[in-house]
């Protein structure tokens, strides 16, 4: 039984790659297909645009970040 788990992890592994591959896929094609709306700053004062970027947990970004390096990582290892 020991023996099968690395088996199924490579292949959630496998499937798992293919599925990030499909999503970047969709993201650059909706990327190049639609422009990026531009914001309508003129209601939005400066200090509202401030304390917006202050309610992010900046601990969160943080461990997302290093979510993302470490995945980005480990897939440059594997290819």
């Amino acid at each position: 039984m020991e023996q099968s788990q690395p088996q199924e992890r490579r292949a959630a592994d496998r499937v798992f790659q293919q599925s990030l591959d499909q999503l970047e896929d969709i993201l650059q094609e909706s990327s190049t297909e639609e422009e990026i709306p531009q914001l309508d700053t003129s209601s939005v004062s400066e200090v509202e645009l401030d304390q917006e970027l202050i309610d992010i947990d900046l601990a969160a970004l943080e461990d997302a970040v290093a979510d993302i390096e470490q995945y980005l990582e480990e897939r440059t290892k594997t290819k």
